[in-house]
């Protein structure tokens, strides 16, 4: 079933032959969208971009792209001049934003048949005009997913991405190298382990150690990189990061840790990057999670061989946070498989 949130275009959408769950009429913050619909379950929600209050102000729209997941929003959009532009369109598919539309004809279409962002991107602008300006660091941001221009001169925002684990030992540690290989063949990455020293047996000279209280630090020193991954375990401050994930092992045992530690922990991670981590989770068994824990997983990531250089499903990932270098596909393989002895 689907939901509708419509303004100027309500007559029209009325028209659509689709199975309709719920409709909203008239204008809202997107905090209020937000709140309403996090963890309301529907198939796909046709959104009027004129229900948006201050839809034309690109951060409005880059805030519910980092509370909903926009895999499931069909964006109908105006014909005002500032949202047609070749610069808000680009900053959309910046953004993850591959289902928009000015025909409310395609937007049934769109509901069996999502757009990727091969289908949108003819509308990215990757030469800096369409470029978004992300959130900065200091608003400690845990959600932005912007991979443009900064001031250093790198070309790209630098983004300080934390990976924290909520169930102990839920894999922190393991997922940041592997993000870390497979970002480094688009972009210039380095990665650090906070209070632990685990890098270490990875034999990884772009991988680094240092403590929470270093951390801010740290980043400043190495802020001419692109991307700055940070394993922040099971305790590492999160204030120095811009955007951060949070990691669940969906394990019984984990599980009921964790809920008997802090009975409202996932009520705290309610508008967190949540990610369900070495999971053996189908597509159904996460949904029956998210209804049973009133949560919403960002992403499902199974067990993954950490011998191997390239893992399809990190892509996916990583282009859904926005590294959209990585549409390119799979790099050359021909790596050592275990690469112990250096």
């Amino acid at each position: 079933m689907n939901v509708i949130v419509s303004n100027k275009y309500d007559s029209l959408l009325d028209t659509l032959d689709i199975d309709i769950l719920k409709k909203l009429n008239g204008v809202f913050p997107v905090e209020e969208i937000v709140s309403r619909f996090t963890n309301f379950y529907f198939n796909k929600m046709i959104l009027d971009v004129t229900a948006i209050q201050d839809y034309q102000n690109i951060a409005v729209i880059q805030e519910l792209s980092v509370n909903m997941d926009m895999n499931k929003i069909i964006l109908l959009l105006d014909d005002s001049e500032i949202v047609n532009s070749p610069r808000y369109l680009s900053q959309l598919v910046s953004m993850g934003i591959y289902n928009f539309t000015r025909n409310v004809d395609a937007v049934k279409f769109l509901i069996d048949n999502p757009n990727s962002y091969k289908d949108v991107a003819s509308y990215h602008q990757l030469n800096g005009v369409g470029s978004f300006e992300p959130f900065k660091a200091t608003q400690s941001s845990s959600n932005n997913s912007s991979d443009e221009t900064n001031s250093s001169g790198s070309g790209i925002a630098l983004r300080v991405i934390g990976i924290k684990n909520m169930t102990e030992h839920a894999g922190s540690t393991t997922l940041t190298y592997l993000l870390k290989k497979q970002l480094a063949t688009k972009y210039d990455v380095i990665a650090a382990e906070v209070d632990h020293n685990d890098f270490i047996y990875l034999n990884d000279k772009t991988l680094y150690h240092t403590t929470s209280t270093d951390l801010p630090a740290f980043i400043a020193s190495h802020a001419n990189h692109e991307v700055i991954l940070v394993d922040l375990n099971d305790k590492g401050p999160v204030s120095s990061c811009n955007e951060v994930i949070y990691l669940i092992e969906p394990g019984l045992i984990k599980l009921n840790k964790l809920i008997r530690k802090d009975r409202k922990a996932f009520e705290k991670m309610k508008d967190k990057k949540l990610l369900l981590n070495r999971s053996v989770l189908s597509e159904m068994d996460v949904r029956d999670f998210e209804y049973e824990s009133r949560s919403k997983v960002y992403f499902n990531i199974p067990y993954l061989d950490d011998k191997l250089d390239y893992h399809a499903i990190l892509d996916e990932l990583l282009i859904k946070m926005g590294f959209v270098r990585l549409e390119s596909g799979e790099p050359e393989k021909g790596n050592k498989l275990f690469n112990i002895f250096k």
